[in-house]
């Protein structure tokens, strides 16, 4: 399928082309940032694992982090740029935002967290094999260890550039792949925005390689997805991912760089509790389908 401003490549061929542009980014920028590894400390890029733990790295991890984030940015816009005259347009980057539509998307995400950890307890308390538990248990307290180490704030400044590295350039990057290259593509090529948002949320909950945290990506995933769809504005989504992100950056900041399953989407305080939010939830997504009603994503989407 095609639109005016279509140079002749389907949006099907597109979201293909995107899937292969982002592996070969995410290989190369992984490359590009070991390198930065090697020129920062002097040490083999066999030492980059075990040195990232150590809280002195937490700066060049930083600079490692926006390397492999333009992973997944500039794949999409490539594959933007390839397949339309107007890539920022196709992404959903041109369409305004209203201060309406920010303050619900921000009742939207607390509501969504309240959700998402009523469904960190029931991934928790699924029946898995030992061999697999203990697998699942190093590879969440790997990921623990090594976030304490990059997230050491000691000052102010040290959390502002937190926000902005670890928060704002994730989502940024991440949502410009998943929802504004991937799902969009998607949802232009099937006409099925539902399919798309599930099969999107699904491969971005598993690009995060966490068995603890699967089902609560996979809902703030759809969450996204439908912000997104719903609006057509992908600073929309970007800022809902931001949002979450920046709840962690503040909660390790709060704790001083200690950051415990609880500051976590795997979170032992959560329970069944929080699906007491999904009614709230519901009516915010009403009110802020309404609010973005007519948006020119929405109404593309639906026709072509």
């Amino acid at each position: 399928m095609y639109d005016s401003n279509s140079k002749g490549i389907s949006y099907t061929a597109g979201f293909f082309m995107l899937i292969a542009f982002t592996i070969a980014g995410i290989v190369f920028a992984n490359l590009v940032a070991i390198q930065v590894w090697v020129g920062m400390t002097g040490k083999s890029a066999a030492d980059s694992v075990r040195g990232m733990s150590d809280p002195a790295n937490s700066n060049i991890y930083k600079v490692m982090q926006v390397i492999n984030m333009l992973g997944f940015f500039i794949p999409a816009v490539i594959t933007a740029y390839v397949i339309n005259k107007q890539p920022l347009k196709l992404l959903g980057f041109s369409s305004r935002i209203t201060i309406k539509q920010v303050g619900v998307v921000i009742l939207i995400i607390a509501a969504a967290l309240f959700v998402g950890g009523g469904l960190g307890y029931i991934n928790r308390e699924i029946p898995i094999p030992i061999r697999w538990k203990i697998i699942f248990d190093k590879a969440e307290n790997d990921y623990n260890e090594l976030a304490n180490a990059i997230l050491t704030m000691k000052n102010t400044g040290d959390y502002i550039l937190a926000l902005i590295v670890m928060a704002f350039v994730p989502a940024f990057c991440e949502e410009t792949l998943f929802r504004g290259g991937l799902q969009n593509l998607l949802t232009r090529s099937t006409r099925s925005p539902l399919l798309a948002i599930i099969i999107v949320s699904l491969i971005f909950s598993a690009a995060h390689f966490s068995y603890y945290g699967f089902l609560f990506r996979f809902f703030l995933g759809i969450v996204l997805g439908l912000i997104y769809y719903y609006s057509g504005r992908l600073w929309l989504s970007i800022l809902a991912h931001f949002l979450v992100n920046a709840v962690v950056v503040t909660q390790a900041y709060i704790y001083r760089g200690q950051l415990t399953n609880g500051a976590t989407d795997n979170d032992p305080t959560s329970s069944y509790w929080g699906f007491l939010a999904l009614p709230a939830l519901i009516v915010l997504f009403m009110t802020f389908k309404r609010l973005s009603y007519g948006s020119e994503l929405l109404t593309k989407q639906s026709n072509n």
